[in-house]
This record gives C-alpha cells, sequence and structure tokens, in this order.
C-alpha cells in the first residue's frame, strides 16, 4: 500500500518512450493531461491525509500508435515553499502547517493571526481546467496556476478573487460549446451574507492576443444564492447543467467557519470543521439560465454527500439529474495515511456504498395539485417528486447502481439525455478495482479489470465523426501494488469495452484524480512543442473539458 499512497514519487522530466502492446486506433491522437497529489513527505514532516499531497502532473502523448510519458511536479508558491523549508510550511485542508519551534515570537504571533482568516494554499492538484487559449491546474481555494500542456511547465497563479468574490470554488466547471466556462464558489461572509456564486468566464474577450489573461477579466457572476447559515456554508465539489438550467445541491455535508477560524489556535486542522450532519435535509436549487434566477418552487431530498454529479437533461417539463451519492461522510474519513497501511484494502471499509442516483423535479409545479401527489409523471424514470403542504416538493430518486464512482460521460451529451456512464468500480472499500461502463437503459454494465491493478477515472474520447453515444476509445491510466508490474495506459473499445491496447512505462506513475484530453495531431515528441498550425488546431478543436 506504501507503493501508491505513503512514498513520494519521482518526476520524470523527460518523455520516456512506453512500450505498446495492441494496436492503438490511428486518429487517436493527442495528450492525456492529468492531474494528483503525489509527495507526501517534506523533509522530516508528513501530510496528514492522502488529498493534501503536492500536485504532480503527469501526461501521455498518443501520436502514430506511439505513447510518450512525463510528470512534473507543479511548482506552487506551496512546492517553492515546502521545498525551501524542507518541511511543510503551508497548510492543507487536512493538514495545518506550524512555525518552526527555533523562529521568535513576532514570526509566531504573525503565523497565527494569518491563519484566523487563511489566505487559502495554492497546491492545485484535483483537475485541469481549459479557459480559453490556456490550461489551468485547479483546486478548490480561490487559485488557480496556468500551465504548459505539452512541458508540465508551472506558469503564472490567478486568484479568482481578483474577479469574482469567491473563497473557494469547485474543480468541475462546466463548458458550453463555443467554449465558455460555468463554475460555482462560495462567497464567506462578504457584506454580510455567504452566498453560493455561480460565475461565466468567456471562451474569449476583446483583448484576446494582447498582454493579459483577456477571458478571466471578463469573469461575470451569473447567479448567488444565498447559504441557508452564515456560518456554515455547504461544502460541494460538482454541479450539474442543462441547456435552460443550472442545479445545485446545498448539501448538509458543511463548514463550520467559527471553527475554521480558530483551527489553528486549537491545534487542529481545517478538516475537523467540516461535518455531516445526517439529521438535515438536502437542499436542491435550480437555476434559470435565461432569468439568471433560482426557480421559485422550493425542492428538497434527504440527507446526503455528493462529490460528483454525472450528467442532467430536461425532459417533457422536469429537470432530471443523476449524481453519485452517499448516505454519510465516510469516504474523506478513510484517505488519512494513518489508514492507508498494508491493512488497508481488508480494514477499511466505506459505510455506504456510492449509488448512482436519478432525481426528477418538475419545472412548473401545479399549485392545485393534491397534497402527497407525485408531480411526476415521466415513463423513463421511477424517481418521484411528492407535493407537501407547505409547498415544498420533497424528491425520491430512482436508485439505477452501487458501486460507481468517477463518472464521465461523452461530453457532446453534457446536458442532454444519454445513456452510457463510463466509471470506476468502488464497492465498501474506496479503491477502484475494474473500470465500468453502466447502460442506464437496459441496467446492465460491461467491465475490464486485473489483478493487482488500480484504474484511473476513465476518459472517453470520441471517434471523429461518431453517430452513437458510445462510438470512441476509453483511456484509463493504471497503477498497480504489484511491484514487478509496470503501471501503463490502458486502453479500450467503450463500445464493446474490449482491450485494444496499453502503453507501459517504466516509471514511477501515482494514482492521479481528473483531467481532459487535448487532440492534436502535429506534436513534436522530443520536444513536447506542437507546430504552428496545431497550436491553432488545438486550441479551436472541441477539447473534452469534462472534469
Amino acid at each position: 500500500m506504501d507503493i501508491l499512497f505513503g512514498r513520494n514519487k519521482k518526476e520524470q522530466l523527460e518523455p520516456v518512450r512506453a512500450r505498446v502492446t495492441g494496436k492503438i486506433p490511428s486518429w487517436l491522437q493527442g495528450i492525456l493531461l492529468r492531474n494528483g497529489p503525489g509527495m507526501h513527505t517534506v523533509g522530516e514532516t508528513k501530510y496528514n491525509h492522502w488529498f493534501d499531497g503536492l500536485a504532480l502532473l503527469h501526461s501521455f502523448t498518443i501520436r502514430d500508435g506511439e505513447v510518450y510519458y512525463r510528470s512534473k511536479y507543479l511548482r506552487s508558491d506551496t512546492y517553492n515553499a515546502n521545498i525551501e523549508a524542507n518541511r511543510i510550511v503551508v497548510s492543507e485542508f487536512g493538514t495545518m502547517a506550524y512555525p518552526d519551534p527555533c523562529k521568535n515570537i513576532f514570526s509566531k504571533a504573525f503565523s497565527y493571526l494569518s491563519h484566523t482568516i487563511p489566505d487559502f494554499t495554492d497546491n492545485c492538484l484535483i483537475n485541469i481546467m481549459k479557459c480559453g487559449e490556456d490550461f489551468y491546474a485547479t483546486t478548490e481555494t480561490n487559485y488557480i496556476r496556468r500551465i504548459n500542456p505539452l512541458t508540465l511547465e508551472t506558469l503564472e497563479k490567478v486568484d479568482y478573487r481578483k474577479y469574482v468574490a469567491v473563497n473557494v470554488a469547485t474543480s468541475h466547471p462546466h463548458y458550453d460549446a463555443t467554449g465558455n466556462v460555468l463554475n460555482i464558489g462560495t462567497s464567506i461572509v462578504d457584506k454580510g451574507k455567504t452566498k453560493y456564486v455561480i460565475f461565466k468566464i468567456p471562451a474569449t474577450a476583446p483583448e484576446d492576443g494582447k498582454k493579459g489573461r483577456g477571458p478571466l477579466k471578463h469573469t461575470e457572476v451569473f447567479c448567488s444564492i444565498a447559504s441557508r447559515s452564515l456560518l456554515s456554508p455547504s461544502y460541494y465539489h460538482s454541479f450539474g447543467v442543462t441547456e435552460n438550467y443550472v442545479v445545485f445541491l446545498e448539501q448538509p455535508f458543511r463548514m463550520d467557519i467559527l471553527k475554521m477560524a480558530t483551527a489553528y489556535i486549537r491545534g487542529v486542522s481545517w478538516a475537523s470543521c467540516l461535518a455531516f450532519h445526517g439529521e438535515d435535509k438536502t437542499y436542491i436549487h435550480v437555476i434559470d439560465q435565461r432569468t439568471r434566477k433560482p426557480v421559485l418552487s422550493k425542492f428538497y431530498t434527504d440527507p446526503m454527500v455528493v462529490f460528483h454529479h454525472v450528467n442532467a437533461y430536461e425532459e417533457d417539463g422536469c429537470l432530471v439529474f443523476d449524481v453519485i451519492a452517499y448516505e454519510d461522510s465516510s469516504l474523506y474519513q478513510l484517505f488519512y495515511l494513518a489508514h492507508l497501511n498494508e491493512d488497508f484494502e481488508e480494514n477499511s471499509r466505506l459505510t455506504s456504498v456510492p449509488t448512482l442516483k436519478r432525481f426528477a423535479v418538475p419545472l412548473h409545479v401545479d399549485k392545485d395539485a393534491d397534497v402527497g401527489s407525485n408531480l411526476i409523471k415521466l415513463a423513463s424514470t421511477t424517481a418521484r417528486a411528492l407535493k407537501e403542504k407547505d409547498d415544498q416538493i420533497y424528491c425520491q430518486p430512482e436508485l439505477l447502481c452501487k458501486g460507481l464512482e468517477l463518472p464521465r460521460i461523452n461530453y457532446a451529451y453534457n446536458g442532454k439525455p444519454y445513456r452510457y456512464v463510463f466509471a470506476a468500480e468502488v464497492q465498501w472499500s474506496p479503491i477502484p478495482t475494474k473500470v465500468i461502463k453502466y447502460d442506464l437503459l437496459t441496467k446492465s454494465s460491461l467491465s475490464w479489470g486485473e489483478a493487482h491493478c488500480w484504474p484511473a477515472e476513465p476518459l472517453f474520447v470520441p471517434t471523429p465523426g461518431a453517430q452513437d453515444e458510445d462510438d470512441g476509445i476509453i483511456l484509463s491510466a493504471i497503477v498497480s501494488t504489484d511491484p514487478q508490474k509496470l503501471p501503463f495506459l490502458l486502453v479500450l473499445d467503450a463500445k464493446t469495452f474490449t482491450e485494444l491496447a496499453r502503453a507501459s512505462v517504466d516509471v514511477d506513475m501515482h494514482l492521479d484524480l481528473h483531467g481532459l484530453f487535448i487532440p492534436g495531431t502535429a506534436w513534436d515528441v522530443e520536444k513536447q512543442t506542437p507546430s504552428q498550425e496545431e497550436q491553432g488546431r488545438a486550441v479551436d478543436h472541441g477539447v473534452d473539458p469534462r472534469t
């Protein structure tokens, strides 16, 4: 287990050619770019939680049936400060960093003061976001880092707060057909209010091509939703969109702002200030993108924890959305490094299995409907929405499938009716063991698995000119608990889920979190730079941006 979690990973700064077995389709050309934690020990200090580790970018460049791999740590301010001090000096969500005991009293006092209203880390380890012509490593704080997707070089740090008043933001934005970015963040006690802010970053801006990051300067607030609690806003990891609506879950997995403000003094982490309140409801907010206002109806469901929305769409006057839901917050707890030992697979068990659930909410509520009546008349789902006395609507989901996480779809179907979910199989242990294709229509599934192999999030790449939703390729980076087995990039036929090829690399590969695929055909693999023609094509091509 230490092979995958406890030991720092080595960078592979120069491209290394993979050994390909099988045949990669000739049309598959481009870069699979991924992100995740790779370093958990700095000097004599260790992070407490796996999600705190320093960001390690890695990429697979695919060209003419060959694959080249490279990896590089994100040179964030956090990374540089830690490495220079040879100890952890910047706090992460699950690890609070304290001053060197040799520092004087004034340094210590300043450190305590700065953590009362914390300036969060720029250790952007969760995902990759495309914004205009640029790519950014992202996390859930107000910071993102621009990167070079070819060389994995770290470029400038961007603070969302310069453009929109948010203290945290998701690493799972959405993209429309023209490349505009839609995301959501939390503005904490700003002008006496705590609210969830939906903001939009345009794909292009008038000054594009000039000095400066044009699109970000034109970020606009799309809509704001008041938090039900001033000092205990909801934690969330993603949200859903359709052609006309945004769906956001205000779940009873909440951050206690007062506890966070005093966490440093009390000697606890910020993560300890996050708690699941099983006695509360999960509130479903639906925002009309045309009016930029929430719909008036009040929807809620049972308490749950959702990290990943799968998809959402509109059907016959209803909004249908699918999520991976837990009954509690046990998932986060299991990834503390103290639990990730040789007995992890045997002893670490989720108290709630991740379940694919489908919800349906009526977009136009009949005020004359009887109390207790089901407002959902769709033949395609058994999800219900029951009208209550106080005009609230209680939503009961359809349970579709258990044991899925890290869901992906064919992003061309994002916000539209769809059929297939590609995911990692996760049962009572939070570690993925198989790659799965789940058919929402037939309720059947296909899977790929191999002994001692842990697959990363599967990413769908469509075949050029594809007509069918599942006409394409699945890519997943595979690591192994067997030290004698090399890690590899898995290439599956998305229709049949048969293995087409694998590209094995003799490197120290880490278990990653999320990423994207950048299509292209003229990469200079040795220099990892594209031709002038390809630079334009890489920007204009339909990059699969799903996170």
